[in-house]
């Protein structure tokens, strides 16, 4: 699985992805709340069903994201510490320190310096 080209590029890009779209989700709820601001005046307040049921799904959304970031960290970590190339210096701890401070683009920058180049430099 640590080889897999599908689950590095996933836990790589994926956090991210998600993490954007949680903020587009989140203006999009609040445009909606603004753009029914005269349905919810004229009848006091707005609805429970309304906003209970876009918060819910912001929520669920973010669980996710957690879901899928502290599993790109340990998948990440676990491709660092089984990496030959940093066996030799002390870039393993740097690139461990660089996933738990930097979370999602520590993950995508690890991809993409030691994964695809180094997958480009075996096959040329």
């Amino acid at each position: 699985m640590l080889n897999s080209k599908f689950w590095q590029g996933f836990f790589a890009i994926a956090p991210i992805v998600m993490g954007i779209l949680a903020i587009f989700g989140y203006f999009i709820f609040i445009f909606s709340m603004f753009s029914n601001i005269e349905e919810f005046e004229s009848n006091g307040n707005p609805s429970f069903s309304f906003i209970f049921g876009n918060i819910i799904w912001f929520f669920l959304l973010i669980i996710l994201i957690i879901l899928v970031s502290f599993g790109s960290l340990i998948f990440y970590i676990v491709h660092a510490v089984q990496n030959p190339n940093l066996k030799e210096n002390n870039l393993l701890i740097v690139w461990i320190l660089l996933f738990v401070f930097v979370s999602g683009i520590g993950q995508l920058i690890y991809w993409i310096v030691e994964i695809v180049s180094k997958r480009k430099n075996i096959t040329a």
